[in-house]
């Protein structure tokens, strides 16, 4: 047991899916805390061996599954039902079949929290992406009314927390104008970015004049703007998750006259995703409020700039001027900040050195690790729930 500042914790985490999408966070913080010293162990509904992060199978720390056999939706409905029957089976099993941990991190489903405080020797820490209620469709009054106790129990348990995680500023004050309730009550996350691994890109080859977007292939991503942004270029050679969305995409290259300089790529292996990171001259993020964002952070590690709405995620991570450019969401705003770097190839990589300082030094994976160290330690110390400013 834990019983002083650096000593050796029990560690668990519960994650709905191990996959390898927002679960790079989950794999980052048991690598980090097991260097640490700590004992760290994941449980989850879900861990297919054949599609994960290698380091859920490296042995640093145990990976145990729970109700794989529970359905994730049925007949296509019930989601978020689904998920949290999942994760309620996953808590009991850890209840009941584990001996009691120092303190247990657990992320996007909060109602595991009220059942792992059943033991009053653990402490919880939620973290928080984004308020799933927000991330709902409400497009019928059946969506509304199934939504409702839903989200009820989402602000109940959540504040329940010992501590409260949030990956963003931006998310942290969403988060108090979310939870009216709990903010009122004095709840207040701590921030904590997200990281990236930047011993993973290595120095970027010779610059080609292109431009890279990295996005899934969904309407919230805004792709359609990068397009736009490319076809307003002021030269003469101008350079299913949703599947109607990337035919629409298509298209709008077509109309646009740049369909012969747009390649749309639905699969890209890491080692692809980052020879086009170590040859692109820039990044594009199209996203509108995104909660965080983590391509801006693997484009600066590649000693990339970056192109960012000025709003959400980017604005927190990407220096406008210095590492990137921080433009209105408009073609307009967009191209123009793709023209300086194609009349100025040189500002791309003077400002992708900056970029990669300002990775390594805020967001790598050690630094991540060390403020979640200490954030959980603390939360093991203190008598009472730890409240950030």
């Amino acid at each position: 047991m834990a019983n002083k500042k650096g000593s050796k914790m029990n560690i668990a985490i519960i994650h709905p899916d191990l996959g390898i999408g927002a679960e790079r966070l989950i794999v980052d913080a048991a690598v980090e805390l097991a260097s640490h010293g700590h004992n760290v162990h994941i449980f989850t509904s879900h861990h297919d061996r054949n599609r994960c992060f290698e380091e859920t199978l490296s042995g640093t720390f145990p990976v145990t599954v729970y109700g794989s056999f529970l359905p994730r939706h049925i007949f296509y409905r019930l989601h978020a039902v689904c998920a949290y029957l999942r994760c309620i089976f996953v808590a009991l099993c850890v209840l009941f079949n584990f001996p009691s941990f120092d303190i247990v991190l657990a992320d996007q489903v909060s109602v595991v929290i009220p059942i792992l405080k059943l033991r009053k020797s653990t402490k919880v820490v939620f973290y928080c992406h984004f308020p799933d209620l927000l991330l709902a469709k409400y497009t019928t009054l059946l969506r509304r009314i199934y939504r409702k106790p839903i989200n009820f129990l989402e602000e109940l348990t959540t504040g329940m927390a010992d501590l409260i995680l949030v990956n963003s500023h931006f998310t942290k004050s969403t988060f108090a104008a979310t939870f009216k309730r709990l903010d009122a009550q004095g709840v207040k996350p701590a921030v904590l970015y997200p990281a990236v691994n930047v011993d993973q890109f290595s120095e970027p080859n010779a610059y080609k004049l292109n431009f890279l977007s990295i996005n899934r292939f969904e309407k919230k991503k805004n792709i359609d703007l990068a397009i736009s942004a490319f076809a307003m270029l002021p030269s003469p050679d101008r350079l299913r998750e949703n599947v109607d969305y990337l035919d629409q995409l298509k298209v709008l290259a077509e109309i646009k006259g740049v369909s012969n300089k747009v390649k749309f790529i639905t699969s890209c292996p890491t080692s692809e995703r980052n020879t086009l990171l170590s040859e692109c001259l820039c990044v594009i993020y199209t996203p509108k409020d995104e909660h965080f964002g983590i391509v801006p952070l693997e484009a600066m590690a590649a000693h990339k700039p970056v192109i960012a709405c000025n709003s959400g995620g980017p604005v927190e991570t990407v220096i406008d001027g210095e590492t990137g450019f921080l433009c209105d969401p408009t073609p307009q705003g967009f191209s123009s900040a793709m023209a300086k770097f194609l009349e100025n190839p040189r500002l791309a990589e003077t400002m992708g050195a900056k970029a990669r300082a300002h990775v390594s030094g805020t967001f790598s994976t050690m630094t991540f690790g060390e403020r979640l160290n200490q954030y959980l330690v603390d939360v093991v110390l203190s008598k009472s729930k730890l409240h950030v400013e």
